[in-house]
């Protein structure tokens, strides 16, 4: 990233908002390893109240998300972003103090109610200009898959050299932290940009919701995520039962993720350089698939869950990285945000029905038909990503149109008319101009050079 050309609001925007949202992603992340095995000391624990601990997390994010993103809009950033955390704060606390499982769940309940991502995010695009907040962006997306594997890694260490509790409390401190940071270092807005890349627009929903396309790539997401509580409910015991103790289960975190962020960026770059997601999808799904049968018949032996776990992590990271650009590809002109809302909606539902099931199932019927049910799930999805389409590999604009007088027809319809543009969305009302193009045909510079000759200067 080249920060040169980044003013000093919008590097002190960068940086204290990437670190706000790194330390509540490192709170949130950090219990999941060690909740089965050592929430399982809790009185009155089950699998089935673990699971749903793990779970609850995922609802309450995904029914506040978006009334935090509306709210902001009418009360403000950062007061916002100080409400969502003194929730977090309120919820590890809890979790903290209490000696029931019951007081751990309402403790993650708490803590996922201060929904904060898309207001970080709208912050964000009030801050920097729209060339910088793709830098920024870019910034935030490389650090999200390092902070979710520190948090993995370090939450066994740190439950085994204290205990669960301890772990809340740190989670507890890291979110005070986040509130000095966004009350002293984050710069404040004095306007809010309708950037309808990064907010939520209610109108938009049903057009998104509707979209057959986004629809599949929705449920991806969301049987990623079932999955991922699915192993994180039943590995950690699995592991354990192998012979191998849990307070050197980091260890095995720590070599899975290294080998799968080695095979991530390649995977990547080949599926966007050469036109190829519809083949990466479905080999990642087909990989998926693999490693749950694999678990499903691993029978406590070590380098059978080993094996299952890596191919897990090497499909779930490219994914992670693959799914997000696949949806920027896939919906219309202006409708990122709302688009991008709904695909954060369907992980956290993941997260609530893959925590809240998968311990049920391991509670009341054993841990093959967790690994049964991923099995069956990775072969529904397989099915589904079959009937997807090759998407078209078109980038989004956002340009801002400027006060003068501008005849809108005759733009619109000399943007359509330019080579590689392929759908336009403008918005006088609200000063913004939103293009899909293939920018190996159109350009930035040659979208802004029509708009500037349909400009007409005022006298």
């Amino acid at each position: 990233m080249n920060y040169n050309k980044m003013s000093r609001i919008e590097l002190r925007a960068t940086w204290g908002l990437s670190t706000v949202f790194f330390l509540r992603m490192l709170g949130m992340c950090i219990v999941l390893p060690i909740l089965t095995v050592y929430g399982m000391q809790i009185p009155k624990a089950s699998e089935t109240l673990i699971g749903l601990a793990i779970g609850i997390y995922g609802a309450t994010q995904a029914i506040f998300q978006i009334p935090f993103g509306i709210l902001s809009d009418r009360f403000g950033r950062k007061p916002l972003i100080i409400i969502g955390l003194l929730l977090f704060t309120a919820g590890s606390l809890v979790a903290a103090i209490t000696e029931s499982i019951w007081g751990i769940i309402l403790g993650r309940a708490l803590q996922g109610s201060g929904a904060i991502s898309s207001v970080i995010m709208a912050l964000l695009s009030d801050l920097t200009s729209e060339q910088n907040y793709t830098k920024a962006i870019t910034f935030i997306g490389m650090g999200f898959g390092i902070t979710f594997s520190i948090a993995i890694i370090i939450g066994p260490v740190i439950a085994n050299i204290l205990n669960i509790h301890a772990l809340f409390s740190i989670t507890a401190l890291l979110a005070i932290i986040a509130i000095m940071i966004t009350v002293i270092i984050v710069p404040s807005s004095s306007i809010q940009i309708l950037n309808r890349d990064v907010v939520t627009v209610r109108s938009g929903i049903k057009t998104i919701i509707t979209n057959k396309h986004l629809i599949k790539l929705n449920l991806s997401i969301f049987f990623l995520h079932v999955l991922l509580m699915s192993n994180f409910i039943s590995l950690p015991t699995q592991f354990s039962l192998s012979g191998f103790p849990s307070k050197d289960h980091w260890k095995i975190y720590l070599c899975t993720i290294f080998i799968s962020f080695v095979t991530t960026i390649p995977s990547v770059l080949y599926a966007e350089v050469n036109k190829k997601m519809k083949s990466v999808v479905i080999s990642c799904t087909i990989l998926m698939l693999s490693s749950e049968i694999l678990l499903w018949h691993s029978d406590h032996v070590f380098y059978k869950l080993f094996m299952g776990l890596q191919i897990f992590f090497i499909s779930f990271n490219i994914m992670e990285a693959i799914l997000p650009s696949l949806i920027n590809k896939e919906c219309p002109a202006g409708f990122k945000g709302t688009a991008m809302g709904l695909y954060s909606t369907s992980q956290f539902l993941g997260v609530a029905i893959g925590g809240s099931v998968n311990g049920w199932l391991l509670d009341h019927f054993g841990v093959n038909h967790v690994f049964l049910f991923g099995s069956l799930l990775s072969l529904t999805w397989l099915l589904l990503t079959m009937n997807m389409r090759e998407p078209p590999y078109l980038s989004s604009l956002r340009l801002t149109l400027s006060s003068s007088s501008i005849n809108m027809v005759k733009l619109e319809k000399s943007l359509r008319a330019h080579q590689g543009v392929f759908d336009v969305l403008l918005l006088p009302k609200e000063k913004n101009i939103y293009i899909k193009i293939d920018n190996k045909i159109a350009s930035r510079s040659s979208i802004e050079k029509i708009i500037s000759d349909h400009t007409i200067p005022q006298k």
